[in-house]
């Protein structure tokens, strides 16, 4: 019998990522659904408009949802809300042929985690489900800096509404790891790349994210992003917070350069 002991060796398989997809075409819909079940993903559920969209998403609890905006009966934006605000969970992809900025824009808003063109390859679409699954912010080439540069547009148009807020409130306490994890999040790092920069597994990383969301009361990683804009933790440098707030270093002055 052979018993892993290392991350990674376990001989466990694990469970294939539950995906749901939305499109009002028929046979583009059974096409990305085919082609996402040969590539491992086990489709739970799909639906050809907007009020179906969200019964049998409810229903069905995917961890991510590919989703068409332009939908009859309600469009994807709604259905993006409805989903997410009833079960923050799960993760939308956005698979669209609009490239239009307000588009993508207004599905960020509403809780997408990512923005796809359907001009993308099957391989593209497999890979952006996979980061998507992950927590993975997933952008068409060009949309990721339209996105980001939102954020730092409203974070720069909310620093006074911000300022007038008690510290306490404006920056809940993180361990140092945290703060350095997020503060590679808002600079674009995907967790595989933060896990190399500092040393530490993939799934350490997740489990920082998850903390830090849990502590922020944020429910993705987009929020997280924008969150990290507004307190410019996309531009700061260095591996420690300098404000007192934002970071508590108990216990974490001896882990420097440690591995989690």
């Amino acid at each position: 019998m052979t018993v892993g002991t290392a991350e990674g060796s376990s001989t466990r398989q694990e469970a294939p990522v539950t995906v749901m997809v939305v499109d009002d075409h028929p046979m583009w819909r059974d096409a990305v659904a085919r082609d996402l079940a040969e590539a491992g993903f086990q489709v739970v559920a799909t639906a050809g408009d907007g009020p179906e969209a969200i019964r049998r998403a409810r229903a069905a609890r995917p961890q991510v949802l590919v989703l068409d905006l332009n939908l009859p009966g309600a469009s994807g934006v709604r259905v993006c809300k409805e989903v997410v605000a009833h079960d923050p969970a799960v993760r939308v992809l956005v698979l669209s042929a609009s490239g239009e900025h307000a588009d993508v824009l207004e599905a960020v808003k509403s809780g997408a985690t990512g923005y796809l063109l359907k001009s993308a390859g099957r391989e593209e679409l497999v890979d952006a489900v996979r980061r998507t699954a992950v927590g993975d912010p997933v952008f068409t080439p060009g949309l990721a800096g339209l996105v980001l540069g939102e954020y730092r547009r409203l974070a720069t148009e909310d620093a006074y509404s911000a300022s007038d807020q008690p510290a306490a409130v404006r920056l809940p306490r993180l361990t140092e790891r945290e703060t350095e994890v997020l503060r590679l999040v808002a600079k674009g790092l995907s967790y595989k790349q933060i896990a190399q920069r500092l040393v530490i597994s993939h799934r350490t990383v997740q489990n920082h994210v998850q903390n830090t969301l849990g502590k922020l009361q944020l429910h993705n990683r987009v929020e997280l992003v924008r969150y990290a804009i507004e307190r410019g933790l996309d531009t700061a440098s260095g591996t420690s917070s300098k404000n007192g707030d934002a970071c508590d270093d108990e216990g974490e002055g001896r882990r420097k350069g440690g591995g989690n």
